[in-house]
């Protein structure tokens, strides 16, 4: 995937990351516009405080979402997120790196809704040469709609990492097919419209130009740098904790779709 170009594309329909040794650095918050733009269903998106604030609306006639203004081949890409509350089964909220070439690539960021008093399933996933399905889900330990949280994705030379609030682990749109108890649980529109709100737009990446896939300040990034090509002590202990109390599903330990333990399943100690 390093040869890929990617964007970040959020909605009302979601992502995550892993990290690499110390924690990132604080991200600065933007106003929208800056980094993003609509992509579609413009009405649906609400601005707050001159753009350093968003929220994205659902109901039953669309959902919507908005992307990068640039590519990157690597960087750091944070967001503040305060989910759907309520009932929120079928909504899915995403963030998300999709890559632009023609061998589709994708990291997910997608936060499954629920019932009224049931907790948000984090479910992310890997697409490589168009091919998917390397999930994980874990229920979230905190409840994501009372105020916002910070979930970012660190992609550099090395590796992927997801966090939540600095702990390892960003669309909205309607999914109930499949997003909540695989789709038994339907959307129930006399709730709509379902808000998303959205702040704190950070984006340090390496932007590529149309000519070149290569950016020149490959390697000279703060992510780039030694300390960050492997998580510390304390961030293994809170990774192990996170899986090991609130995993639902990890494709590193099934067997029956994947006899044999896919390479990065050990390299991430995922089992």
């Amino acid at each position: 995937m390093s040869s890929s170009l990617w964007i970040l594309l959020v909605g009302v329909l979601f992502m995550a990351s892993r990290t690499i040794g110390i924690p990132p650095k604080r991200p600065i918050a933007v106003p929208f516009g800056r980094n993003y733009v609509p992509t579609w269903a413009f009405d649906h998106i609400k601005y707050y405080n001159g753009g350093s604030q968003i929220e994205l609306y659902l109901d039953k006639y669309t959902g919507t979402g908005f992307q990068s203004k640039g590519s990157y081949l690597f960087g750091h890409f944070s967001m503040q997120i305060k989910l759907v509350p309520g009932d929120s089964a079928g909504t899915v909220t995403a963030f998300y790196l999709s890559s632009q070439n023609s061998e589709h690539d994708e990291i997910d960021f997608e936060f499954l809704g629920n019932r009224t008093g049931q907790p948000y399933i984090l479910q992310t996933n890997v697409f490589t040469g168009g091919k998917g399905d390397r999930e994980q889900r874990i229920y979230l330990w905190f409840d994501p709609t009372k105020d916002y949280h910070s979930y970012s994705v660190l992609r550099n030379l090395y590796q992927i990492v997801f966090f939540v609030d600095d702990v390892p682990i960003r669309v909205l749109w309607n999914a109930d097919d499949w997003a909540t108890r695989g789709g038994l649980e339907k959307t129930d529109w006399s709730k709509d419209p379902f808000i998303a709100a959205y702040k704190g737009f950070h984006i340090n990446g390496c932007e590529s130009s149309v000519e070149a896939k290569f950016c020149a300040t490959q390697g000279q990034r703060w992510w780039d740098q030694k300390e960050f090509q492997d998580l510390d002590s304390y961030q293994w202990r809170r990774l192990a904790w996170v899986r090991n109390t609130y995993t639902i599903y990890n494709y590193c330990s099934d067997r029956s779709r994947y006899p044999s333990i896919p390479p990065e399943c050990k390299r991430d100690r995922d089992i």
